[in-house]
């Protein structure tokens, strides 16, 4: 196995364009103009231009609304907030992780980019539960992580992948846990968004809504950029590009999914109107099989080449350089294109 070295702080003999995605050389100065990868500065500026902060969301409807949900909706809603919180938690110090084995500083520095973002991701779970409940269901809501049965063991799946890198830091367990981070970013938060979405379309909740999808619009540049990261990485290290890797992605793909179907029909089930729980097991397996395709894997599930939930394109997709769907203010971000293709493979 390839060990992979940490990037050193400076090397003055190096240049400043770096010599290979991992286990290259670079002087870790970072000139934009002389970077390795031509997709790294339209990345850099994409994710900036995606820049906010929960404090713009006001959310004085939401908090006189939720005290008018279903019980059934309130407790959907903290448990689904607490599962969030746990998972960008868990993502802010894997960023940081990966990011010290980057030998190349633009994509050091788009990684930073990223762990900041999933620091606002937790900070906006803590505005919207301190906006709604009391400071104890909070900090019960934060520990649902601990107790949750569904909850520990779709958690520990994700987290033995990052483990097994952080612990030993070889070029096979980076491919694997960039794995893990897709299935984190890309399809473990699903059964949550389409939860949001639906509490949305019944006009419901719209402010914390609205700081969902700028966290899902987050999620899938992530997503974008770490699919990036995993195919420069097989480029320069071809003799990891393998039948066995390709057969590890769908079957770890497919066992991703029924965990989150799982989830699914614990915190949805039949409970919530709205939502067939049979649509929305076809709208988990079609997310497995797009995140398969984009790492190259063939798909986990035969079929599922359709978004069966046509509704929620409207809420994932919205067009941010106008004043957003949920009626908030009006802003002047762009929307990036390659999280677009929700409608089929």
């Amino acid at each position: 196995m390839t060990i992979v070295q940490k990037r050193k702080l400076m090397d003055e003999t190096a240049p400043n364009a770096s010599t290979g995605i991992i286990n290259g050389r670079s002087s870790n100065v970072l000139n934009w103009d002389d970077v390795r990868f031509p997709w790294a500065y339209p990345k850099y500026k994409t994710m900036l231009a995606n820049f906010w902060t929960p404090f713009e969301i006001n959310m004085s409807k939401d908090i006189k609304q939720f005290p008018t949900l279903t019980q059934d909706e309130q407790e959907t809603f903290l448990k689904v907030i607490g599962l969030l919180a746990l998972l960008d938690s868990i993502q802010t110090d894997y960023a940081g992780k990966v990011a010290d084995y980057l030998t190349d500083s633009s994509l050091h520095a788009i990684m930073i980019i990223l762990a900041q973002q999933e620091v606002v991701h937790n900070h906006s779970y803590s505005y919207v539960l301190s906006s709604i409940v009391s400071k104890s269901k909070q900090d019960e809501v934060f520990d649902y992580w601990r107790n949750e049965p569904v909850l520990k063991k779709r958690n520990e799946f994700v987290t033995k992948g990052y483990e097994d890198f952080v612990e030993n830091p070889n070029v096979e367990n980076l491919l694997k846990s960039v794995i893990y981070d897709v299935i984190l970013e890309g399809l473990f938060f699903y059964s949550g968004f389409a939860f949001f979405y639906n509490l949305a379309r019944n006009q419901k909740m719209l402010a914390t809504s609205t700081m969902i999808n700028y966290i899902n619009r987050d999620e899938q540049i992530h997503v974008g950029l770490f699919e990036k990261i995993f195919k420069e990485v097989l480029k320069e290290n071809p003799e990891y590009d393998t039948e066995e890797l390709k057969v590890f992605g769908t079957e770890t793909f497919k066992v991703a999914a029924e965990l989150e179907i799982e989830w699914g029909r614990t915190i949805i089930g039949s409970k919530i109107a709205g939502i067939l729980m049979q649509e929305l097991e076809a709208y988990i397996k079609f997310m497995a099989n797009k995140r398969a395709k984009q790492l190259g894997f063939p798909p986990p599930f035969e079929g599922y080449r359709t978004n069966p939930l046509k509704w929620i394109i409207a809420y994932q997709e919205v067009d941010l350089g106008k004043t957003d769907f949920f009626e908030q203010k009006s802003r002047q971000y762009t929307k990036a294109s390659e999280v677009n293709g929700f409608d089929e493979l």
